[in-house]
């Protein structure tokens, strides 16, 4: 396999073979992110990614989950997309799940028939990065994206039928803007009503900009009760059905099930934390980078 640079996968994906379609993430100047900068963002050649595919099929006589990375596949034509899928599916008939990242502003780039298309070709899944559904904080963090686009986005692969796994950040609006965020992060999340969500606690990763905020006094880093505090926002007014993956690594509560049929178990924990974790009374909160 050729691999190139530092490889992310998400957590969930612990058990999926890897193939490197795209290098690196075609916006990665958000602030609080360091994962691909040590590339430029670039589509490998067919050819290579052929070659992965079937060097992988040598290696493992049974694959049930394929996750394709860098940064966001999606970006990638939809016609190269579409040989992709078409050779993974191939290969390794016996796959149940095949996934990758994407961002909501990548489905909105393609038509509804270009999504469909890949979906129908074997897409299951997109892991997206939401980050927060505070408008400001999005232009805080640089990430190019509005909640209004983040829901033209959504209506688009969810009429495509590609299911979606939107990520967010406890944390992500500092100590200043901490509530903000999380009451616009849960009112655009019942409007958008993804499958699953995945809520991650914040943490300052090296070299980045935010870091750099950190360090000049300008981002003021939220405190371990405000991260219970916006977890409990949230599952108190979260509205639709989803998979909820709160057991991130950095989380102060290891949480994962069905909601709303965990609500008031996650809540009966968040409030035993926020009553007893000596950690809730730390000033700052305590994550390690990824």
């Amino acid at each position: 396999m050729n691999f190139e640079g530092k490889v992310y996968r998400p957590w969930i994906e612990a058990n999926s073979v890897l193939i490197q379609v795209t290098l690196g993430c075609s916006m990665n100047h958000c602030t609080f992110c360091n994962m691909f900068r040590d590339k430029r963002f670039k589509v490998r050649d067919i050819d290579d990614v052929f070659a992965d595919i079937e060097e992988t099929r040598r290696y493992y006589p049974h694959v049930e989950s394929v996750f394709l990375c860098d940064g966001n596949v999606m970006a990638a034509r939809t016609d190269y997309l579409l040989k992709v899928i078409k050779k993974v599916r191939e290969t390794f008939p016996e796959c149940k799940k095949l996934s990758l990242y994407s961002a909501l502003n990548d489905f909105r780039r393609k038509s509804v028939e270009d999504l469909k298309a890949l979906k129908a070709a074997g897409l299951d899944m997109a892991y997206v990065g939401l980050e927060s559904g505070d408008a400001v904080v999005l232009e805080r963090v640089k990430k190019n994206m509005t909640p209004e686009q983040a829901l033209e986005g959504m209506a688009m692969a969810k009429e495509a039928g590609i299911e979606v796994l939107l990520s967010f950040i406890f944390g992500l609006g500092g100590r200043d803007r901490s509530r903000e965020h999380i009451e616009e992060t849960t009112r655009l999340l019942n409007l958008l009503q993804p499958q699953q969500i995945a809520p991650m606690a914040l943490a300052i990763q090296p070299g980045t900009e935010l870091e750099q905020e950190v360090k000049d006094g300008t981002f003021k880093m939220p405190t371990q009760l405000q991260l219970l505090e916006e977890e409990k926002y949230l599952l108190e007014n979260m509205t639709f059905e989803t998979v909820y993956w709160g057991d991130h690594g950095n989380n102060m509560i290891q949480m994962r099930g069905m909601f709303p049929q965990s609500k008031e178990f996650f809540l009966g924990h968040v409030n035993d934390a926020i009553r007893n974790n000596p950690m809730a009374k730390d000033n700052i909160i305590q994550t390690y980078s990824w």
